[in-house]
């Protein structure tokens, strides 16, 4: 009887599962149960499930099992159902687990969810007509932004590394590719002929950044433009198009909305920054083809991304180097500007009292420096512009300047737009989440004259793409490799139509020699330049190189303030997230957005787009960006801090969040207990410092423990440093988003 009822309970939850994937088990036009079926042998048998199509034909057998029996054993007892009655899949669950087995193609594998009635008809008229990826052409030229562009050997070499891959059963690939190759563009392409060849219908793309969303959206409308698509925003109702964009900070809350069979095909860009700790549920839900897109060197790579791709060898299934595409000419080759980069490295020293460079723009300023910079930028471009581009017709060409925080930026686009009046004001424009127009100041810089110049702090970054780019003025010191190496890309792109034959960075702070990056040795690695210290007995670095390494990239994370408006006002977190708490709940009653969203209604895109407007006026500022620095959430979405203003979501803090981080990290590792509970004990250390270092186990209250000689102990002296070396990557020197700080 026990048993039974084990059985019956199985049942309940298999019941409730197919309504959560759309099914109605009532109905027997849907679902039918304990379907008799006559086997070869003469015997009878039933099937506890079989879902029927539209016009009632059999699609897909369920064998339930108890909880007690891990379900892929019941494969042989299913398959004979499933034959009989000609369904073509089957699913094998106990209620908690669920397995789906196209039996014809592949072994059973474990799925987060039923299919939908939808899905598995798209995946039965997909079979009937698919065919050989390599039967597919894939094409000599595509136009991109209304022109001609040649598909290079390597993108061609890419896709065929993909239909190999695919012809061989596997179902995960993880792309390596320089920023500036044209990764989406080649993704695009072979989106295209994956659906062309019947592998593939409906398609997710991936991002972890606003403009990388818009850029992708950009490039799929324009590829695959016959195709319907569009940008899954937070709290923003779903459409039925074929290809989806959305970030993930979005999907990690939406995931559920969809079946594990909705996508075929599941693309995330830098996917580096994405397979760990809370996004990986959001790309494991789908039962799909993965493709990891990273511009980050394999060294740089974390094991569970190599694990979730399954990559052997730590290694991608395609690489194309940063070396090889300069040598063959599909990046744009850069030198640095001599003579400029000593204006503030080392410091001053006033009244006796020394000012340390690391803290420019943060403790200390001085306008003659921030003056002699721009100016020295402005004279030399305007000196070499023609040389690097000829057919650059407007000077100095477009220019991205990166500044430390938005004041900065500020300052630094009033002294060059005072360098020529002549523009009225039109010659540098500050871009950052604080300016309303932001998008049309993005748009007027990649297609207009003006503005020449772009001065950001973190917005232009990673994920924007402007070819004619001819100039890059690092105002700000970068330690992160990977910050650099993406800073340094901005300006790689080739761009024929003016003829670019180069581009120069303007680095005043020495970041090139700190990485010792030069035009003649590409640095493409994961630490200081090529110098390696693994080997050196005197671990120590210098006390000012430990300031900047763990933090000069991150700092206003730790800040008390959050810099607001174009000027970059300073305004405390705490005050600033009071007024916003206070200013969404004195207006929810009389706006119908503000009660939808706190009704849990979804909104229309016009309603999304009409309160990110209302919300970021010079009155207040309140948007993600600021949000996320005032919460010290960076997985947070203007709807959720509505949401957490109205008392209906709880925001998690910063510390919460690389706790959360941690564990999963430390699920991730098949760690001995001693050996797990010693890294939980580093853990609060890692969290307050945003780093461990070997030095922190000789210092309290570490030390106290003995926590050197017991980490040595359980790990090795070099396992320990590896490990050390992991945890910073993947979860102390990294925000919620993935993202470096």
């Amino acid at each position: 009887m026990s048993d039974f009822s084990k059985e019956t309970d199985a049942r309940i939850n298999i019941d409730d599962l197919l309504r959560q994937a759309g099914w109605n088990p009532a109905d027997k036009s849907q679902v039918m149960t304990e379907v008799s079926a006559q086997m070869a042998d003469g015997r009878r048998g039933r099937a506890d499930y079989v879902l029927l199509d539209q016009r009632g034909r059999p699609l897909a057998v369920i064998e339930a099992k108890k909880r007690a029996i891990e379900p892929y054993v019941a494969k042989n007892q299913a398959l004979p159902y499933a034959r009989k009655l000609e369904a073509p899949f089957i699913f094998l669950s106990n209620g908690e687990l669920i397995y789906f087995w196209d039996y014809q193609n592949d072994d059973a594998r474990i799925v987060n969810s039923f299919f939908s009635r939808r899905d598995l008809e798209r995946l039965l008229e997909m079979r009937s007509t698919r065919q050989p990826l390599a039967t597919i052409e894939i094409p000599e030229y595509y136009t991109r932004q209304g022109e001609i562009r040649l598909v290079r050997p390597y993108q061609r070499e890419t896709m065929q590394a993909i239909d190999h891959a695919v012809e061989l059963g596997k179902r995960r690939f993880l792309l390596e590719l320089p920023t500036g190759t044209g990764k989406t563009d080649l993704i695009c392409l072979q989106l295209k002929r994956l659906i062309q060849s019947g592998y593939a219908e409906k398609i997710l793309f991936l991002v972890d950044r606003e403009q990388l969303a818009k850029q992708a959206l950009e490039a799929i409308q324009d590829v695959l433009n016959q195709y319907g698509s569009y940008w899954l925003k937070p709290s923003v109702i779903r459409q039925e198009q074929q290809i989806t964009v959305c970030l993930l900070q979005t999907m990690i809350s939406r995931y559920r909305e969809f079946t594990s069979g909705y996508f075929d095909v599941v693309v995330a860009d830098e996917c580096h920054r994405s397979i760990y700790g809370v996004w990986q549920t959001a790309l494991t839900h789908f039962d799909a083809f993965h493709i990891g897109l990273t511009a980050t060197p394999a060294a740089y790579i974390e094991r569970n991304t190599f694990d979730f791709y399954n990559c052997r060898n730590e290694q991608p299934d395609f690489t194309y180097s940063i070396q090889t595409a300069f040598e063959q000419k599909y990046l744009v080759p850069y030198r640095f500007a001599t003579g400029i980069t000593e204006i503030i490295a080392e410091g001053a020293e006033v009244d006796e009292v020394s000012y340390d460079p690391a803290d420019f723009e943060r403790k200390w300023t001085n306008e003659d420096s921030n003056r002699l910079m721009m100016q020295e930028f402005d004279r030399l471009a305007w000196e070499n512009y023609q040389e690097l581009a000829p057919g650059q017709k407007i000077g100095p060409g477009k220019s991205i300047v990166f500044a430390l925080t938005k004041n900065h930026a500020a300052r630094l686009t009033r002294y060059l737009n005072e360098l020529h009046p002549e523009c009225k004001g039109r010659y540098a424009e500050v871009i950052t989440s604080d300016v309303a127009n932001a998008d049309d100041l993005i748009r007027q810089f990649k297609y207009e004259d003006y503005p020449q110049i772009a001065v950001s702090v973190d917005m232009l970054n990673t994920g924007f793409d402007c070819r004619e780019v001819l100039h890059l003025v690092m105002c700000r010191t970068v330690r992160s490799p990977i910050l650099y190496q993406q800073i340094r890309g901005r300006g790689t792109r080739t761009a024929p139509h003016i003829d670019k034959r180069k581009f120069v960075i303007y680095d005043f702070f020495g970041n090139h020699q700190y990485f010792n990056d030069s035009d003649t040795d590409i640095y493409a690695d994961t630490g200081r330049g090529h110098v390696s210290i693994k080997n050196n007995q005197q671990q120590y670095r210098p006390r000012s190189e430990l300031i900047e390494l763990g933090l000069r990239d991150r700092w206003q994370q730790y800040v008390s303030y959050v810099e607001v408006g174009t000027e970059g006002e300073r305004v405390d977190k705490r005050d600033y997230v009071t007024n916003w708490e206070q200013t969404i709940q004195s207006a929810v009653n009389n706006d119908p957005t503000l009660q939808k969203i706190r009704d849990g209604e979804l909104l229309t895109e016009t309603e999304e787009t009409e309160l990110v407007r209302r919300l970021n006026t010079p009155q207040y500022y309140f948007n993600e960006e600021n949000l996320r620095r005032a919460y010290r959430n960076y997985n947070g979405s203007l709807i959720d801090f509505i949401r957490a203003a109205l008392g209906t979501l709880k925001i998690k803090s910063h510390e919460e969040l690389l706790e959360e981080n941690f564990r999963a990290w430390l699920v991730s590792h098949s760690f001995a207990p001693a050996q797990a509970q010693y890294l939980s004990l580093l853990k609060n250390r890692g969290i307050a410092k945003g780093q461990l270092t070997i030095d922190d186990l000789f210092l309290p209250p570490l030390s106290v423990l003995n926590a050197a000689g017991l980490g040595i102990e359980l790990f090795g002296e070099q396992g320990l440093r590896d490990i050390f070396d992991e945890l910073n990557r993947s979860v102390f020197t990294v925000d919620a988003t993935g993202t470096e700080g």
